[in-house]
């Protein structure tokens, strides 16, 4: 299976083992991954601040670069929400709603295309709190929120369910809002800081060790947060574990 990578640029400035992680990953689930170089923002940051004209050029070099393919795949759930769901500045002609039906985030390529529950080389002995975006909770369909009355149910447990040794806690309040929220944090920065601050309290609360989750820009907010408080919270994406990263 021939899939796309889309590599945000905060990863790719910021966190470049995650994308390096998502690459190994898939090729050791027998994807064979093309990397188009020309690739640049998406445009979310521009669409999120009110600015969707601004996002337009962004937008058409997005389709270009990956309308050729059947899957776009992203360690991001923040992007792909603004792909799948936000992705209006540019003409929507059938290469860009191609590309809109064909981009997945990570977690939901592997459970719900590639349908993979093991992980046999992987194996991570930790204690585990699980961050779910907000994004990637109730637009991916990550997981079952709490406000909702149905049986509970998550695709990235699941997948972590494959790994060997992994331990997991859970906080208080599972899916409230970390406060990143993108430009929430800068222009709200009292209020997301102290959500932060309560959302790695309550995971520390729970025994955590380690907060993983799909969306690393939540994770960098956490951790920013855990930091000015000492905690000693790491931080992973769920992409490290499921290829085996072991701390």
């Amino acid at each position: 299976m021939k899939v796309a990578l889309f590599i945000p640029c905060f990863i790719d400035a910021f966190f470049p083992e995650v994308g390096i992680a998502t690459l190994e990953l898939l090729e050791k689930t027998g994807c064979s991954v093309v990397y188009p170089f020309d690739q640049t923002c998406c445009g979310q940051p521009m669409g999120n601040s009110g600015c969707e004209a601004d996002a337009r050029g962004a937008e058409a070099l997005f389709v270009k670069n990956f309308a050729d393919y059947d899957y776009v795949v992203s360690p991001s759930g923040s992007c792909v929400h603004h792909v799948r769901d936000h992705f209006t500045a540019v003409e929507q002609d059938a290469a860009t709603r191609k590309v809109r039906a064909s981009t997945y985030e990570l977690v939901e390529f592997l459970h719900d295309v590639l349908k993979i529950t093991d992980f046999p080389w992987a194996e991570f002995p930790h204690k585990v709190g699980l961050h779910n975006s907000c994004g990637t909770l109730r637009r991916l369909g990550h997981a079952s929120p709490s406000e909702l009355n149905v049986a509970p149910w998550s695709k990235p447990l699941d997948l972590l369910r494959g790994v060997k040794g992994i331990e997991f806690v859970t906080p208080q309040r599972p899916d409230e809002c970390c406060g990143f929220g993108g430009t929430f944090c800068v222009t709200e920065e009292p209020v997301s800081a102290r959500m932060g601050y309560d959302k790695v309290r309550d995971h520390a609360g729970a025994g955590a060790e380690y907060i993983v989750s799909a969306d690393m820009s939540c994770l960098m907010h956490q951790k920013g947060c855990a930091e000015r408080l000492g905690m000693p919270l790491r931080f992973i994406h769920i992409a490290q574990i499921l290829n085996g990263a072991r701390h």
